[in-house]
């Protein structure tokens, strides 16, 4: 069932009015079904850059949309914004069809893109008043100063762009997607060529958006960025939809690990009771055995160990992380075309 707010904003316009008159927000954020795209590549061949592509995004959340150079990212992202013109398919933001409702459907979504597309001669202040403009937002109701602050670049506002650092250049970007204040947000690769410490302070900031209302939609190369922030990830291939699952569940897919011991005293072969497990001696004193959770557990090991008169000093358990999740998926995946 949807949930209800009770509280009046610019956002009425991305959510209806039940009979009591309070907002109805809607229960997905995005909901894209059967999403075609067909381009006409040179020499006349077709290049199918999608291909029935399914995705709901929850709203409320952050969501990951992963997948490798030209695994039709960008495009979904760009269908969603009203950018590229779909050849097939349904897709809604914020509960609004984007081709019955496209301007009320804009109008709920930001995106920040992955380049850096700014004028050069123009301050971070001036962008985002024309900006607002571009949307349609009242001057009285625009948030220049207010969203410059929560970025970082109050005290840049009156500079000119081109002076500005490429991770100062990457938070106007995402100032600029907030200007109409959209319940939807959607970030490109948004810490691309920033150092450590920026790319900590977006996640942070990222996280101020979700824990405030936004809905984030991020697309990465860095699959620690995506395991670290979201809570449910999509991965695309080829164009088409290859997994889909909450974070935890998805890595936990790859049902492997390893518990690496190290013992108090030397070995020259692994005892009998030891061969029924996948172990391997590593040193004299140290074992790896490598075992699948759901049909061998860390203390079956262990009691086997003890039962043989040998003793630990000490142990550490490797698990998959999204990245060994993410190869083994799209390996898989090219490898059955």
């Amino acid at each position: 069932m949807p949930s209800h707010d009770t509280s009046s904003n610019t956002d009425s316009l991305k959510g209806g009015l039940d009979d009591a008159g309070a907002t109805v927000l809607p229960d997905l954020a995005i909901a894209a079904r059967g999403i075609d795209k067909v381009y006409r590549a040179d020499g006349g061949a077709q290049v199918h850059a999608l291909k029935s592509v399914d995705l709901e995004v929850t709203r409320g959340g952050i969501f990951g949309l992963l997948g490798p150079n030209g695994a039709g990212k960008s495009t979904f992202i760009n269908i969603l914004a009203g950018l590229v013109i779909k050849s097939g398919g349904t897709a809604e933001v914020w509960g609004l069809d984007i081709d019955r409702e496209p301007r009320h459907a804009r109008a709920a979504i930001g995106v920040v893109p992955q380049e850096l597309n700014l004028d050069a001669f123009f301050s971070p202040r001036e962008m985002l008043e024309v900006q607002a403009g571009f949307y349609g937002v009242p001057p009285n109701e625009r948030r220049t100063n207010e969203i410059l602050e929560r970025v970082g670049l109050s005290d840049k506002a009156g500079a000119y762009s081109r002076s500005l650092s490429g991770g100062m250049r990457r938070r106007l970007l995402v100032a600029k997607a907030l200007v109409h204040n959209p319940p939807v947000l959607v970030l490109d690769e948004p810490t691309a060529g920033v150092d450590i410490e920026l790319r900590q302070s977006l996640w942070a900031f990222v996280r101020e958006l979700n824990e405030n209302g936004t809905t984030v939609v991020l697309t990465t190369h860095y699959l620690e960025e995506a395991e670290e922030l979201c809570d449910r990830i999509a991965i695309i291939n080829q164009g088409q939809v290859i997994a889909c699952d909450d974070t935890r569940a998805l890595v936990e897919r790859l049902d492997n690990k390893e518990l690496h011991l190290t013992l108090t005293t030397d070995l020259q072969r692994l005892p009998d009771s030891m061969q029924t497990f996948n172990a391997e001696l590593t040193g004299p004193r140290n074992l790896v055995f490598r075992y699948r959770t759901r049909e061998t557990e860390v203390r079956e090991i262990l009691s086997t160990l003890a039962a043989a008169g040998l003793s630990v000093a000490d142990l550490s358990t490797e698990e998959p992380d999204l990245e060994d999740v993410f190869l083994a998926l799209t390996r898989s995946k090219t490898g059955a075309e």
